[in-house]
């Protein structure tokens, strides 16, 4: 089935447009999800997208825009959103799911580790904070599949990590630009670049791209690991999963190919590789098995895992609250995603 068919709407087209300018490798694994879990993985994507522009776009020392989302978030799951289009829709999804609310507060908390210009000294701590930003970010779509086990709710964590290690290795330079620096310190110390001076002036050369391949290094362990998980996913879903981690580990492959320099320039796959490893990812997912002995999980994730386990706190949905069947709920979501795109581009207009 296309995506663009997805509940019958041809609104579907502005959402499309929000997801492939923000992450070309989610909206190409998304083609591979079921109508079940698509729109929810929309919605899921738009609001976390959202939560991201409003705190990198706030001036420095301004922590006011995660007051506003941990308000945004009380209201979301009191079943009271804001009158934003991606709080609608993402209650819908807390409402049909009953997304734990921990996995966002650890995503917003990722947020702000951004905003206080935190510094990363150990690859532990980068850990830490891609279980934050990605690795919350797996679970929820882990939990919105179906799956609540720890064991796979740890490898979709794993694998979100993964997806984020490879996304700092590629983005070193675009990071400098923005006086942030992701790449362990330590690792980079013992390479004899000081972190700071080449924060102040940066430059690829042989002994940050030891740094950068050592990284990578680490995103294709987890990945290895994260994969396992895959085949405890619904046999519907294993496909886009499978795809959104072969795309993203072919980031670590090319950038090696270019000489492992994320200084210079931004790495990318091609559409046509793209296309291929969608048609692997599509033929290996019908193969997959669960492992008989698991692995422990990765130590910055286990608060995530563990805290899925909790008792919900979710309150009673109240009478107003859309009583639709999941058809009218998608459709009513992609009319609040265009709404959504039409507010930006007019704000952009009378920006300009």
């Amino acid at each position: 089935m296309s995506i663009d068919a997805l509940g019958g709407s041809p609104d579907l087209q502005a959402c499309v447009a929000m997801m492939k300018g923000g992450s070309r490798t989610f909206f190409a694994a998304s083609r591979l999800l079921p109508p079940r879990v698509r729109a929810a993985a929309i919605a899921l994507y738009a609001f976390c997208r959202v939560a991201d522009d409003l705190v990198d776009e706030a001036a420095p020392g301004d922590h006011s825009p995660l007051q506003v989302l941990a308000s945004r978030l009380d209201r979301i799951y009191a079943g009271t959103p804001q009158d934003h289009v991606e709080d609608h829709a993402l209650a819908l999804v807390v409402q049909q799911f009953a997304l734990p609310r921990h996995l966002l507060d650890a995503l917003i908390e990722g947020f702000a580790w951004d905003a206080q210009g935190r510094r990363y000294h150990t690859l532990e701590e980068v850990q830490a904070y891609g279980a934050r930003v990605a690795g919350s970010v797996g679970a929820m779509m882990c939990w919105i599949m179906g799956p609540r086990d720890a064991v796979t709710l740890a490898r979709a964590c794993e694998l979100g990590v993964a997806m984020q290690l490879t996304n700092i290795a590629r983005d070193v330079g675009a990071d400098a630009a923005l006086g942030r620096l992701y790449l362990p310190r330590q690792w980079l110390l013992e390479e004899g670049l000081d972190p700071d001076a080449w924060l102040a002036s940066p430059r690829h050369d042989a002994a940050l791209g030891r740094v950068v391949e050592r990284l990578l290094q680490e995103a294709d362990r987890l990945y290895a690991l994260g994969e396992t998980g895959v085949g405890a996913l619904p046999p519907d879903c294993r496909a886009a999963i499978l795809a959104a981690s072969m795309i993203y580990a072919e980031i670590g492959v090319q950038l090696r190919r270019e000489g492992l320099n994320s200084v210079d320039r931004r790495t990318v796959v091609s559409t046509g590789r793209k296309l291929v490893l969608l048609a692997g990812a599509w033929t290996q997912s019908h193969f997959m098995y669960v492992p008989q002995r698991h692995q422990a999980p990765l130590a910055a994730i286990e608060a995530l895992v563990q805290g899925c386990r909790k008792p919900s706190t979710q309150q009673q949905t109240p009478d107003w609250f859309p009583n639709r069947a999941m058809p009218q709920r998608v459709e009513w979501m992609l009319e609040l995603f265009e709404r959504r795109e039409h507010e930006r581009l007019r704000r952009r207009t009378v920006q300009t």
